[in-house]
């Protein structure tokens, strides 16, 4: 959901000239700004390296749920991951500007008693000492999508449909965002601003709104 959000907002942006985007499978969307890049082992993205150019920015909106998964493969599917994309980004372009997704209530201790917490916190931690020229953790909270996105989370998507009718209600607060403003937050990395590095949903609405 929050990828196919930034990704829209990202072919309606003026300021966006090319969209690499790294998948395990295709998606029936063609623009010509989009290039796709198939990749089934995230791990590994060494091996696609060469594709990418020189990158402005890398926004890393992949996530899975920690439901019925024990830390260590959480982990694998969270910090390693994203570890082997930001050492690829950063041998590429260390000035790039670096978004990464994780939520809410992140842990960066890395110590505390939630594991998924302690695990986004960890990841957190490694994009930020990478050294990237600037870096930004987005922990939205409740999220309500627009434009038709759709969450991959069958449930999710159940209480959007209940909750519908309140939406216009619920974007009145701020400690509620939109997949819209999530995604023009993350493109708006990119200005020469004062920027908080951990954006709660708050700070996401009011740089999206710029």
């Amino acid at each position: 959901m929050v990828g196919r959000s930034v990704l829209l907002e990202c072919i309606d942006d003026k300021r966006i000239d090319r969209i690499t985007l790294v998948l395990r499978n295709e998606i029936n969307l063609q623009h010509p700004k989009i290039n796709q890049i198939i990749l089934n082992d995230f791990t590994r993205f060494d091996e696609v390296k060469l594709k990418f150019g020189r990158p402005d920015a890398c926004f890393h909106c992949m996530g899975v749920s920690s439901v019925g998964l024990n830390e260590n493969e959480f982990s694998k599917l969270t910090f390693d991951i994203s570890k082997s994309l930001a050492d690829v980004m950063f041998d590429l372009n260390p000035e790039m500007v670096i978004c990464y997704v994780s939520g809410t209530g992140t842990d960066s201790s890395e110590k505390g008693k939630t594991m998924w917490a302690r695990v986004k916190g960890k990841t957190e931690n490694y994009l930020l000492k990478k050294g990237f020229s600037k870096a930004y953790m987005f922990r939205p909270g409740a999220i309500i999508p627009e434009k038709g996105i759709k969450s991959r989370t069958g449930w999710y998507n159940a209480l959007y449909v209940i909750l519908r009718p309140f939406f216009p209600i619920l974007k009145q607060s701020n400690n509620i965002t939109t997949s819209t403003l999530l995604g023009k937050a993350m493109i708006n990395t990119l200005l020469n601003i004062d920027i908080k590095i951990y954006l709660e949903n708050e700070d996401i609405n009011e740089l999206g709104k710029k």
